[in-house]
């Protein structure tokens, strides 16, 4: 019996270890009451959608919103396959600390970011058909990656894939889970033991509408893995 006890305490202890280690970020943001409520959790970071397709899209956001975000929080944009000079624009607006690319963006377009500055995330879609061999060719070009659901959609699909997949990730590059991860899975996602893993992207699950985060099931979460004061 107190063999069972020491097993549990550890593992529960190891369990809030990669908790405080693991990064939060919450994309889809862009109600500015809201973004005010979701700083004072102090996620990592804050996901902004620039990308017009999405019920996330953010088309424009007011400079005295953004002055409440501090410099300790990183604002990403997410785009699919933007232009060149359209993402810039974008960093350049709003200040943003990285950019996440959810679409076809080459090797190339990344590297070319990542050079002058800016945190590179790049996406890809997860299934059981993903050939992780293709991230290779990005391994010098990204900050991180992230691994999300396969979907029509680029994102906030609210479906999780198979996490098992993760263990055919060969390369060094630290990662971004994200897709599904809810009050009920995110546990289990932090039992992932993989030193790669960064960070944890939460969207639709959180939601009381698309772009409007629900602030209470965020606290909560939010306390348990960083341990916030309430």
């Amino acid at each position: 019996m107190k063999h069972c006890f020491l097993s549990l305490t550890y593992n529960l202890f190891a369990l809030m270890n990669t908790s405080n280690d693991i990064r939060l970020k919450v994309c889809g943001m862009r109600d500015p009451a809201n973004i005010k409520q979701l700083v004072a959790l102090k996620p990592d970071y804050i996901g902004l959608i620039f990308y017009a397709p999405s019920k996330r899209f953010i088309e424009n956001l007011d400079s005295e919103t953004l002055s409440l975000i501090p410099p300790q929080i990183k604002k990403a944009g997410v785009f699919v396959d933007g232009a060149m000079d359209e993402i810039q624009q974008k960093i350049k607006a709003y200040d943003l600390n990285a950019v996440q690319l959810h679409g076809n963006e080459s090797p190339e377009v990344c590297k070319l970011l990542k050079d002058n500055g800016i945190e590179v995330i790049k996406a890809f879609g997860v299934d059981e058909d993903f050939d992780f061999g293709v991230l290779k060719a990005y391994e010098d070009s990204v900050d991180f990656f992230l691994f999300d659901t396969k979907t029509k959609l680029h994102g906030g699909s609210g479906l999780t894939f198979n996490w098992d997949l993760l263990k055919e990730y060969t390369l060094n590059v630290p990662y971004f889970l994200s897709g599904g991860l809810d009050a009920d899975n995110i546990f289990e996602a932090l039992k992932i033991n993989d030193k790669r893993f960064y960070a944890i992207d939460l969207n639709s699950r959180f939601e009381i509408s698309p772009g409007l985060k629900d602030i209470a099931k965020l606290k909560s979460v939010f306390n348990q893995i960083k341990h916030i004061p309430a």
